[in-house]
């Protein structure tokens, strides 16, 4: 069955969503995926490890939200790091015959600490990082978000600003340098940033975890490989947004951001 996001014409492209570990939000992930018209797979990363050349035979590659290893030793760390160590050169292929790849919350954590994002220089260097909220506390709640006009983000591609949920504790973002958050905006790879109500500055809780520059979310300088903090796969219905009974909601937004990156898969 083509998903909601799919013509009749359109291929499905598939999508392999990473679990395993601590992963909880996998499902929510592939039911995204297959509503804006993709074909998702769970895929533990264990068989992945024992099997390379599996990336190959997909189109996208999904890193869900979740507590991967407890986020022991720091968010993603443990992850990134079995990931590196025994995909990374797969994942390298695979970016640079055309995959495309999502990483949210944890995944976002992941990409960071693999490396993959923002890669500006192509070393693969760890150059910004997610840190514990200003907070000092877990943030559970509704956000606004504005994706950045002129970014090279082939998934947030001509959207609008929109509502999204955000549950981490560690969401933070920064850079190594002043100048990498610069290089970020010039280069186009500021994705999504949060906003205010109305548009305003944001602050806490709008910015929900002092995020430098209110950065939401990032990109790689393909536009292809994308990291954010909310959480798209929580918002793919109506019925999903906490006023869904006092307002009329027309769509799920964050189902958006997932039929953009099946419509670029499927290179429609």
């Amino acid at each position: 069955m083509v998903g909601v996001g799919g013509g009749e014409g359109m291929s499905r492209p598939r999508v392999c969503v990473i679990t395993g570990f601590g992963i909880n939000a996998d499902e929510e992930l592939v039911r995204a995926f297959d509503r804006a018209g993709g074909q998702a797979s769970r895929v533990h990363v264990s068989d992945l490890i024992a099997r390379p050349g599996l990336l190959s035979e997909y189109r996208i590659l999904a890193f869900p939200g979740g507590f991967s290893f407890g986020d022991h030793l720091g968010s993603g760390k443990v992850f990134s790091t079995l990931f590196s160590r025994n995909l990374g050169g797969a994942m390298k292929a695979f970016v640079a015959g055309g995959g495309l790849a999502i990483g949210v919350c944890n995944g976002f954590q992941v990409l960071v600490k693999m490396g993959i994002l923002p890669d500006l220089d192509g070393t693969g260097e760890q150059a910004v990082s997610l840190i514990h909220n200003d907070s000092g506390r877990y943030e559970d709640r509704w956000i606004r978000v504005r994706p950045e006009k002129g970014s090279r983000c082939l998934w947030t591609r001509g959207l609008p600003d929109m509502d999204l949920p955000v549950r981490h504790g560690e969401g933070k973002f920064i850079t190594r340098s002043p100048g990498t958050l610069a290089e970020l905006e010039g280069q186009g790879c500021i994705a999504l940033r949060y906003v205010a109500p109305g548009g305003g500055e944001p602050s806490y809780p709008e910015d929900p975890n002092g995020s430098e520059g209110h950065v939401a979310g990032i990109c790689d300088r393909t536009g292809r490989v994308f990291g954010l903090m909310p959480h798209p796969e929580a918002f793919v219905t109506p019925l999903e947004h906490p006023d869904w009974a006092a307002r009329t909601i027309p769509e799920g937004f964050g189902l958006r951001i997932f039929m953009n990156g099946v419509r670029a898969a499927a290179g429609t």
